[in-house]
């Protein structure tokens, strides 16, 4: 099995962790305080930072219970953690609620996903391969 080592930047910063056996993501935590007004949007550090492993990237997607009770979601969705990246991680946060919504310091805003990344050689064509789809796209399959 492959290791992500995670390191605090803040003493309160709490190392994301999976909730449950089986889990996708891990919980990630605010490690700061702030109100997102409805229609707001804000960057949300989480006192910590990653070394993940080679081949991967960290993907940080929204909680379903913060979008379903509250309408608050990763904006750049998913927002992705570079294998080389050693900074802070950070989570852009935006309200799409009617209410204001308080981020507490160890709340659960976000998770992250540790995912395989494919690198591939780019080349330039002045042709594709054809398919049977081709160049349908937005809408060109129905409604």
């Amino acid at each position: 099995m492959a290791s992500a080592v995670f390191k605090k930047l803040r003493p309160d910063a709490i190392v994301p962790a999976y909730a449950h056996p089986g889990d996708a993501g891990m919980d990630l935590y605010s490690a700061e305080e702030g109100v997102l007004p409805p229609g707001g949007r804000g960057l949300f550090k989480t006192g910590v930072a990653v070394a993940l492993p080679p081949g991967t990237e960290g993907q940080v997607r929204p909680r379903s219970g913060l979008t379903l009770k509250h309408g608050v979601t990763v904006l750049n969705s998913p927002g992705t953690v570079d294998e080389g990246y050693r900074g802070e991680v950070g989570v852009i946060l935006a309200n799409f609620g009617q209410e204001p919504f308080r981020v507490e310091r160890g709340m659960r805003i976000a998770q992250f996903v540790i995912a395989s990344v494919l690198r591939v050689d780019v080349k330039e064509s002045d042709t594709l391969s054809a398919t049977e789809r081709g160049e349908g796209g937005f809408g060109s399959t129905g409604a």
